[in-house]
């Protein structure tokens, strides 16, 4: 199994100066890559791989010598992203979606070098990184594993942080919890209401930055591009941005711990959020709810908690009587379930919720994969 280790970096001025010069050095890499591939295509019709662009290196550091700043595995590493960048653009063109072509990064455009199992160590409670030297972290917690890569990514606000891929070994894990089972709907009006009449109240993180967010963005539009004055307001709105994020996945994981602590089976809608968004109307709303960040949290913590997530078809679940199963059909603003065939009234979003239960055990039994209640 694959776990991620976060850890915040506290490098000096110097280490700092060092790291942005190899980041300008790592995107002048991965644009002049991108421009080989490109220009073999258009001019020969020649596909080019990732290994030919990897064998360039070479001579690029005779031409340029200030790439030998730049330790070899990661700039490696910059050519394997130029070669992702490629496959994704040719696997969305096959699915029939109209990707974008792989773009050039613009000056202070790429935030990450990444070192793959070579070039990095902990030294006495430092992380030691080649070409760099040991910088200050914060490890607030133990690394279980074998680590596999270290990727130093720089925030927009200017922090610094430390990403460990950590490869674990296969975990028993516990059994099933009995009894324990739920089916969520999340929405708007509330974050999510619960099939036992539960409701979550939705914090609305955006919404509530939002004047401040405007104003700081106001203070440094008024400002001119390039002084310090701008460089500084700009930071300003990055923290308030930040600070958004930061609530929002706090959140996110404090409530899909308490659901994986309770329930054994978890039911949710499997939403086609990027769909959704393009509802003009909703979109902001939709987008600071961030029902996926809930979901994924809760799949990769009820593993380890003897917990079950199952997505479910969300066709209908708002429409369908969670009674007698007629659909009723309601507009976005109702907010009361009212069936004509069984005399059920109750909250739409409690109705679905039910609906969804139902909807996920179902898919557990069809499966055979259903604990015993």
């Amino acid at each position: 199994m694959l776990k991620s280790y976060r850890y915040r970096l506290l490098p000096t001025k110097s280490q700092v100066r060092i790291l942005e010069r190899q980041l300008e050095l790592c995107r002048w890499v991965y644009n002049d890559t991108l421009a080989y591939r490109k220009n073999a295509w258009e001019m020969e019709q020649k596909p080019v791989k990732r290994f030919e662009t990897q064998d360039r290196l070479p001579q690029l550091k005779l031409e340029i010598p200030e790439l030998k700043e730049v330790y070899s595995h990661v700039l490696q590493d910059v050519t394997l992203r130029v070669e992702l960048a490629f496959k994704a653009f040719f696997r969305r063109t096959k699915s029939g979606e109209e990707p974008g072509y792989p773009r050039f990064k613009g000056k202070g455009r790429y935030d990450s070098i990444t070192y793959p199992q070579l070039g990095f160590g902990m030294v006495n409670g430092k992380l030691h990184l080649a070409k760099i030297g040991d910088i200050k972290i914060k490890l607030h917690r133990a690394i279980e594993g074998k680590i596999k890569t270290c990727t130093i990514r720089r925030m927009p606000t200017g922090k610094w942080f430390a990403c460990f891929s950590v490869e674990t070994e296969d975990i028993s894990l516990p059994p099933w919890k009995d009894g324990s089972i739920v089916g969520i709907d999340v929405g708007l009006e509330s974050f999510a209401t619960l099939s036992n009449g539960e409701k979550i109240a939705n914090p609305r993180f955006f919404r509530k930055e939002e004047k401040a967010l405007a104003q700081a963005q106001s203070k440094r539009d008024k400002l001119p591009k390039g002084s310090i004055l701008r460089k500084r307001a700009t930071m300003v709105v990055e923290r308030i941005h930040e600070r958004i994020a930061n609530r929002r996945n706090d959140f996110a994981n404090q409530l899909s711990r308490q659901l994986v602590n309770r329930f054994g089976v978890i039911a949710f809608e499997d939403l086609d959020i990027l769909n959704m968004l393009k509802n003009h109307c909703l979109a902001k709303s939709i987008s600071d709810v961030a029902w996926n960040m809930l979901v994924k949290s809760t799949e990769s913590k009820a593993a380890y908690a003897g917990s079950r997530v199952v997505l479910v078809d969300p066709r209908q679940t708002s429409q369908m009587c969670s009674r007698c199963g007629l659909i009723v059909k309601k507009d976005l603003s109702e907010r009361v379930h009212s069936c004509a065939e069984c005399g059920l009234s109750m909250d739409r979003d409690l109705n679905a919720a039910i609906n969804i239960l139902r909807l996920g055990m179902q898919s557990l039994r069809k499966g055979d994969r259903s604990p015993t209640f």
